[in-house]
């Protein structure tokens, strides 16, 4: 087999530079790719950063009040602690995929361990909540390294009639992080103070670089970097920045709203310059023919569509039990049923499930689940005996849903842009957390005061409504998948 495009090869018994050294992808150990089920190790090691990424992004809004106390500042400062890591990792997140398609999903991959790890550690050190806000961002450069390759990794991983189940394990390893994120950072803040919070990523991400270093896949399709699309990437990154700011205001961040406005008539502005330019460069930052596929822009609708209804009630659970006069630690453990509930079926889901069903079949059956779920929140009171079934069922929905549109996304883009379509795959997702956040946020806050359960149940309909254009995405999406060759789970 010939080598790859853009590899850096080295004759027998030549002394390799330190730039080759650093910019070359190192197989993996003979033993591990004659073994039958070794590419599930390259699968453990992608879930080992899946599960830190969500562990931290949902631990971090637990050091709120730790930071004001530390640095006397009030919550609107200390929102860009997160806010600041959400506007950098999604404006980075396709990009990243691109510039990863030619040179090398793993070694960015292991690069981006290395950034996150290193800016997790200056977190910890952090001396002021500027340079704290600012290591967050660099942190985020990390996380988009390692999120726009983790879903492209498991897909050239993979065997296509295990890309499925492959991908369900890796959305169970966030789902966990998710779950796992509000128990262990409350007590990782109360015990030994937030600080920690950030340390605790050093050790994981010394272990995650070692791992993937001996158990990832080379890149074996590339793709040219010539004439790199920076017009492009600016309107990309004008346009999330600008839609995320936006979004913030209304679930809550301090700004005037004709400033609101004004940013979002950004967004809207730089989209329609972005759309423009991909389709008049020579060789622009997304294909557009990637855009053109029906079951590639369905399948995105889906995942930003899933998020948005992941993360809604992650809102919505604390704040109706809450107002029933439910407490907040009781609150907590019945909101974990969702995404236990999404872990189990992410999990197990491929073994429940009949074998012959198709990947959009299993995907409309997760989001109708899902629906039903939604629906149910709508007809009963948001109680505690009632919203834990009825969480548990979203969670099983979504993640039964997850996996099954991930690799319908993937399994119709090229190997080459895998990178890519991992980016678009972590950036719909990414806007479909804000975006969930966002909306109930806002309703709850609109709903008159004098009726606690009003405001919930506009919420959950809210959803609903979502919910069913996530089922709508997957109608849209008929049709036989493109055959494309997959030959990344193959090394040289």
């Amino acid at each position: 087999m010939p080598a790859a495009s853009g590899a850096l090869q080295s004759p027998p018994g030549r002394r390799r530079g330190l730039r080759e050294v650093l910019l070359t992808e190192r197989a993996r150990p003979q033993w591990l790719r004659d073994r039958p089920g070794g590419w599930w190790l390259a699968v453990a090691s992608v879930c080992l950063g899946a599960f830190m990424g969500q562990l931290d992004a949902s631990i971090a809004t637990l050091t709120y009040p730790a930071l004001q106390a530390q640095f006397h500042s009030g919550l609107a400062s200390v929102e860009w602690v997160s806010l600041a890591y959400l506007l950098a990792l999604v404006a980075l997140l396709v990009p990243v995929g691109r510039l990863s398609d030619a040179r090398g999903r793993k070694l960015m991959y292991l690069y981006g361990f290395v950034v996150f790890t290193a800016a997790s550690a200056a977190c910890g050190l952090a001396p002021t909540l500027f340079t704290l806000v600012l290591f967050r961002a660099v942190q985020a450069v990390g996380a988009a390294l390692l999120q726009a390759n983790s879903v492209a990794l498991v897909t050239t991983s993979a065997p296509q009639d295990r890309l499925r189940a492959a991908l369900g394990v890796q959305a169970g390893a966030q789902a966990l992080g998710l779950a796992l994120g509000p128990t262990l950072g409350g007590v990782i803040v109360t015990g030994l103070g937030w600080r920690w919070v950030f340390f605790v990523n050093v050790p994981v991400g010394v272990v995650a670089v070692v791992a993937g270093n001996y158990l990832l896949p080379r890149t074996h399709t590339r793709v040219s970097t010539d004439h790199f699309d920076w017009p492009g990437l600016c309107w990309l990154a004008t346009a999330s920045t600008a839609l995320l700011l936006g979004i913030s205001a209304v679930s809550g961040l301090r700004l005037p709203w004709p400033v609101a406005f004004a940013l979002f008539a950004v967004a809207a502005a730089a989209s329609w310059a972005l759309a423009r330019r991909l389709g008049r460069a020579a060789r622009p930052l997304i294909d557009p023919a990637l855009l053109r596929t029906r079951r590639i822009t369905a399948g995105l609708v889906g995942a930003l569509g899933g998020y948005l209804v992941l993360f809604g009630p992650l809102v919505l659970v604390p704040v109706a039990l809450t107002r029933t006069g439910t407490g907040l630690n009781t609150a907590g453990l019945i909101l974990t049923a969702l995404p236990a509930g999404f872990a189990a079926a992410a999990l197990l889901g491929d073994r429940v499930l009949p074998a012959g069903w198709s990947d959009r079949r299993r995907a409309m059956a997760g989001s109708a689940v899902a629906a039903a779920a939604l629906v149910g929140m709508i007809l009963v009171p948001l109680t505690a005996v009632w919203l834990a079934p009825l969480l548990a069922a979203l969670g099983l929905g979504l993640g039964v849903f997850t996996p099954a549109n991930n690799a319908l996304v993937m399994g119709a883009i090229p190997a080459r842009s895998a990178g890519t379509g991992g980016g678009l795959v972590n950036m719909t997702r990414a806007l479909g957390t804000a975006l969930g956040v966002a909306l109930v946020t806002f309703t709850l806050h609109a709903a008159p005061h004098a009726d606690p359960a009003f405001g919930g149940h506009v919420a959950a309909a809210l959803l609903t409504v979502l919910a069913l254009g996530v089922v709508a995405s997957n109608l849209i999406s008929l049709g036989p998948a493109p055959q494309h060759t997959r030959s990344g789970h193959v090394d040289l």
